[in-house]
């Protein structure tokens, strides 16, 4: 007798774990968390709302793509609450930056540019980790700040490519309306 729960679950695993926008949710979290750890005060409220909007939006993104396989309007919903929590923790860095005097990053700086390469082509946390361990908050904060821009950029091209997708095929329902109605002229 095969296991039905474990297949479902090797599935939806697949679903999520080869996206590059989560593979990058996974980076922000976990240099998120060595940042909180390293800079902010056991105690302060900013550590945990910064750690639970890393959390949320990596976990909405895994939580998102479980719904597609039944709800084209869940997996959007939760993938706008990704990119919302990504946002919320993208202002935190900034405001880390700003209340402590430090400086943010330009644009087209140097340092940018070689971060946006460095995320690019790189996708697990242990890189990334390895150079916070040899770097102070504010090169954490601006780097964690080149990855939170890529991650909107890359959880706004999907939800456009959902919608699209929607638009053009439909949903769920849509498809078991039609597999319902092929069944009965097989009949």
């Amino acid at each position: 007798m095969a296991d039905f729960g474990m297949d479902i679950t090797k599935q939806n695993n697949n679903l999520y774990r080869n996206l590059i926008a989560y593979r990058k949710a996974v980076v922000i979290y976990d240099l998120t968390y060595h940042f909180c750890d390293r800079f902010i005060a056991i105690g302060d409220r900013t550590k945990d709302q910064m750690i639970q909007a890393a959390r949320s939006g990596k976990q909405n993104i895994v939580e998102g793509k479980a719904a597609s396989l039944t709800s084209a309007e869940t997996h959007l919903k939760l993938l706008g609450v990704a990119r919302s929590s990504f946002q919320e923790l993208l202002e935190d860095y900034i405001d880390y930056l700003r209340t402590r005097n430090l400086r943010i990053w330009e644009t087209n700086s140097k340092e940018v540019e070689a971060m946006r390469e460095l995320g690019l082509k790189h996708r697990d946390s242990k890189f990334f980790l390895e150079i916070a361990e040899t770097r102070n908050d504010e090169v954490i904060a601006n780097m964690a700040i080149v990855l939170l821009y890529q991650e909107d950029v890359l959880l706004r091209k999907h939800i456009e490519k959902q919608i699209s997708r929607f638009v053009s095929e439909g949903g769920f329902r849509e498809s078991l309306t039609k597999a319902r109605i092929e069944e009965k002229k097989k009949k």
